[in-house]
């Protein structure tokens, strides 16, 4: 499904990220963690075509993604705020990314309505422009929108952060089922080392660009990982 191949991204003369290869199959839930600065967002921008390569390449199905549009319509993304428009309400933002996968009226509605539990009476009806709503709502309406395309492969850069305890069990159990039942492919990256473990079938860790532990995900994978970090 994603193929990446002698990919690296410097930034005046300093390598920030440098992977020889790795591969992600399709339907896998792969988690990246690492600490502040270790390339997780570099990696998940040059995956979505958003910033372009110093060397190598990015494939998906195949295909390379720089300068492609024919990849983008079955992945879904968010990765910051940056990928909302402000100034419209949460039902105008979705009627605006539906229409961008040719979704009708119907079908964004009833999309809201699967969304209603993980919503929590929070993001609907509010008539509420999106800039208007709390760091953790903005990132649910990302989400959101992230998915409204039936993605095949969805791309989330620290989809935990900002939401209160209960919206974070909602969307652990939210990415968990859409990975069963639809054999989605997830990308994930976060700085809570429970909450990736519990999603993710494999997790990769970044050390100043570098991949230092690649491993299929255990009971004794959280506790590697706390040992590795405390160090």
């Amino acid at each position: 499904m994603i193929t990446v191949s002698n990919l690296q991204k410097s930034y005046n003369n300093i390598v920030v990220l440098n992977i020889p290869r790795l591969t992600i199959p399709q339907g896998e839930s792969f988690g990246l963690v690492g600490n502040n600065g270790a390339g997780k967002t570099t990696f998940f921008r040059l995956i979505l075509d958003l910033i372009e390569p110093t060397n190598g390449e990015v494939l998906i199905d195949n295909q390379k993604v720089a300068r492609n549009d024919a990849w983008k319509t079955t992945t879904g993304s968010f990765l910051d705020e940056g990928f909302l428009i402000d100034f419209l309400t949460s039902e105008e933002y979705f009627t605006f990314v539906g229409k961008l996968y040719n979704k009708s009226e119907g079908d964004i509605a009833a999309f809201c309505d699967e969304m209603k539990d993980f919503f929590n009476g929070e993001i609907i009806g509010t008539k509420k422009l999106i800039r208007d709503f709390s760091k953790g709502n903005q990132k649910k309406i990302g989400i959101a929108a992230a998915l409204l395309g039936d993605p095949k492969i969805l791309i989330l850069d620290e989809p935990f952060t900002a939401l209160d305890p209960s919206s974070q069990i909602r969307l652990k159990r939210f990415l968990t089922d859409l990975q069963a039942r639809f054999n989605m492919t997830m990308l994930i990256s976060s700085h809570d080392l429970n909450h990736v473990t519990e999603v993710c079938q494999r997790i990769v860790v970044l050390e100043k660009g570098d991949i230092v532990k690649d491993m299929q995900t255990n009971a004794d994978t959280l506790k590697e990982l706390e040992s590795y970090f405390a160090v």
